[in-house]
């Protein structure tokens, strides 16, 4: 491979480190460390750790094309006004980084993002050409995640996805009144656009393919969207009505919240030092799993009542404990929906409880030894016993008492999640 070691080293510096802000793809830092003169120092290198739809995790190369931005957007580290060491990769010096590290094993793919440089199919154009690259010059199966940049043409959108597992175009801010305040040049419909246009391919290709075999696979892994949070004043309704309007309007597969590290001065933002909303963005994922897979909706829990979620308690048994008239379940007969709504039941437990009640009436040693979350849980239900049987307490009460015996990550200090940030 004919790169210069110590240029292309210097330029996975930049912006391996400048993607870290990017959370679309599960990050964790690699230690493996390469003494030689050989491209194969992964560690602090932007080796990132993402996870499969059957549980696996695979190691991706995660890195910017370019840290070069024609926008000034207050909230992203590289916009044009930001005072950073810039870098850009060559097409080729991508390719070779993603097949060298592959074939040392370092990484089962790609995650890649760019600023936006001359305009936004320029850079489009390029990512796709490094996938496109991998995909029918070096035979690279691996996984590619290709960053989906606002206001690229819809022709380059529809190659994007003959050559990469997962598009995403980050929307940033959730609502259109904070992207106009902190990014005034770009529109909400630069974003909107090549998520429809995605949408509607993977779509169209499903289809085809039920009926012509050989019709190739478009962006089998769909697509995501990230949501950067605590930079403007959005509440964690405004927040969530937007995430359920994109799972429902564009057929996401994950939305990922991003909390807001202050990286500039600006009136606009948090000011530097100004502590990230690790636990809020923590519970705005607990909602998130609520809706797409506990069988909540979004104005259960969050409403004009209740437009912020609680930072004390996680957001079922914040709802439980504000609607205390749907308890206590009786977890011998209640169906699986009702179930689901228990606090401390995941739903790996409610389903052991419907197959396990099967045979016999359940008690509380019963529920232990299927892993129910009793601290919580036995405040809420009902079972084949008289012990813990239920009193009739206000929701403060029992909220009381469950936080006087609980522990917490978040209790600690937060420095070892900010060190991804250091």
């Amino acid at each position: 491979m004919s790169l210069s070691f110590d240029r292309i080293k210097e330029k996975l510096n930049i912006l391996a480190d400048a993607a870290k802000y990017d959370v679309s793809c599960s990050s964790s830092g690699s230690v493996r460390k390469n003494t030689t003169q050989s491209l194969g120092d992964s560690s602090g290198m932007g080796i990132c750790h993402s996870y499969t739809e059957d549980g696996r995790c695979v190691s991706l190369l995660k890195i910017l094309l370019t840290n070069h931005c024609i926008f000034d957007c207050a909230y992203c580290v590289t916009r044009k006004s930001n005072d950073v060491q810039r870098a850009a990769f060559k097409i080729q010096e991508v390719v070779d980084l993603t097949i060298n590290f592959y074939r040392r094993n370092y990484i089962e793919g790609l995650f890649l993002s760019s600023g936006i440089f001359k305009s936004p199919d320029y850079t489009m154009e390029r990512l796709v050409a490094v996938a496109k690259k991998l995909r029918l010059e070096e035979n690279f199966n691996g996984y590619i995640h290709l960053k989906s940049i606002p206001g690229a043409s819809d022709e380059l959108m529809r190659e994007a996805g003959l050559y990469a597992d997962r598009l995403s175009v980050n929307i940033e801010v959730p609502t259109i009144s904070g992207l106009k305040l902190l990014a005034p040049d770009k529109k909400h419909e630069d974003f909107t656009k090549p998520m429809l246009k995605v949408k509607n391919e993977i779509i169209q290709y499903k289809s085809e393919k039920k009926i012509i075999k050989s019709t190739p696979k478009y962006a089998p892994a769909g697509q995501s969207t990230q949501m950067i949070v605590g930079a403007t004043g959005e509440s964690d309704k405004d927040i969530m009505y937007s995430a359920t309007h994109y799972y429902k309007n564009y057929n996401m597969k994950r939305v990922y919240y991003s909390g807001y590290v202050p990286v500039a001065e600006d009136s606009r933002l948090p000011a530097i030092g100004t502590q990230v909303p690790m636990l809020r963005e923590n519970r705005l994922y607990q909602t998130d799993w609520l809706l797409r897979f506990y069988g909540f909706g979004v104005r259960e829990l969050l409403n004009n009542d209740h437009p912020n979620l609680d930072m004390d308690v996680d957001p079922k048994l914040g709802w439980a404990l504000r609607n205390m008239e749907y308890f206590p379940v009786d977890i011998n007969k209640a169906d699986k929906s009702v179930l689901a709504r228990v606090p401390g039941l995941g739903m790996k437990s409610v389903h052991k409880i419907i197959s396990a009640r099967k045979f016999r009436k359940l008690n509380w040693e019963h529920l232990k030894k299927i892993g129910v979350a009793l601290n919580r849980a036995k405040y809420f239900i009902v079972c084949d016993s008289s012990k813990w049987e239920h009193r009739d307490m206000e929701g403060t009460k029992i909220k009381g008492l469950i936080l006087q015996n609980s522990t917490g990550k978040f209790r600690k200090e937060y420095s070892s999640q900010l060190q991804l940030f250091s």
